[in-house]
């Protein structure tokens, strides 16, 4: 367990934006009782970070994962209680361009959870499309963490460019910023190996989150060319993917066959190896029992080696987030 500035992160997290969402993620309401399980096993197995955001839930269900986990969080009794750890990120939403409409947004999630946010990040940067908007939300994350709401702030979706002026402009205030948050897989590795922003994270004492570490699914070995792929925008993802990343697949799957692991439990471990905190989905107890199954143990150096020339050499990556900043 690492204490970071009042935060206690562990190993590994749970990411919840399937929790809530239809169109992505095809959820109903009928599907809480099994997340509420899920997250009662995370919790007593140590997984104890849970991610969340403001923006999540689709229509009429947004703000969804949010009310999900306050009231799982309450209902929850058992080992690692005192450990949880519940971080949202604040969308960047055009109509939100003032400091106060950060501290609102952070007391509108902390009403929805029914407890204070742990850490609270911001969900992405405008600087890529309106930069003129940035600094007030910046400001207004910095007065959040100043009026004690929350344990910790974050960033996510930011280059080590944008990074290190934030961290300039936060540290002038006394205020640490805690954590950065990228998509980050053995799919996509752009991040830390061509923008070097675990190297800018580790000078700065902040923690890397990586989101999407099984690549949306296409890292666990469930799907394969000629197969059956998920519906929707995955699917057609998977379809446009797949063929460009065989290789790579098969050399996590001949990893995980000599570990006598999964291909998920694989791709999980190999982004803790490289000093993240992957946070991949659960939508059932399975999913959440195989992601627990990366954590006790750890690849060596000769396996890490093999599956990092096995990405470098993919003809195709998943795509980057539109929003991730130099």
């Amino acid at each position: 367990m690492q204490t970071l500035q009042k935060l206690s992160l562990p190993n590994m997290g749970c990411g919840t934006w399937a929790w809530g969402n239809q169109l992505l993620w095809g959820y109903d309401e009928s599907m809480d009782d099994q997340l509420q399980a899920v997250f009662n096993l995370c919790v007593n197995n140590g997984v104890t970070l849970f991610d969340t955001g403001d923006s999540y839930g689709t229509g009429r269900l947004n703000g969804r994962s949010e009310l999900l986990l306050g009231r799982f969080h309450r209902e929850y009794v058992g080992s690692n209680q005192e450990n949880i750890c519940i971080a949202t990120k604040l969308a960047a939403y055009p109509w939100r361009w003032t400091r106060q409409s950060m501290v609102k947004a952070c007391q509108a999630s902390a009403q929805r959870l029914g407890r204070n946010v742990d850490l609270v990040q911001m969900h992405w940067s405008t600087a890529n499309y309106a930069p003129w908007q940035e600094g007030q939300l910046l400001d207004g994350l910095a007065d959040v963490y100043e009026q004690g709401l929350v344990k910790g702030i974050g960033l996510s979706n930011y280059g080590p460019k944008r990074l290190k002026q934030v961290q300039k402009k936060f540290a002038q205030r006394g205020v640490p910023i805690s954590t950065l948050q990228v998509q980050y897989s053995l799919l996509s590795t752009y991040p830390v190996t061509q923008l070097h922003l675990k190297d800018v994270c580790d000078e700065l004492g902040i923690k890397l989150i990586a989101y999407s570490p099984l690549a949306l699914g296409l890292l666990t070995g469930k799907y394969s060319v000629g197969g059956s792929f998920p519906k929707g925008i995955r699917g057609l993802l998977f379809r446009q993917i797949l063929p460009g990343v065989r290789s790579l697949l098969a050399c996590l799957q001949e990893v995980a066959h000599s570990r006598n692991k999964t291909m998920s439990q694989v791709a999980i471990n190999w982004c803790i190896c490289k000093g993240t905190i992957p946070i991949p989905g659960a939508k059932n107890v399975e999913q959440a029992r195989e992601n627990i199954g990366a954590l006790g143990w750890q690849l060596d150096a000769g396996e890490i080696a093999e599956l990092d020339t096995a990405a470098a050499n993919s003809n195709k990556k998943m795509v980057q987030n539109i929003f991730q900043t130099q």
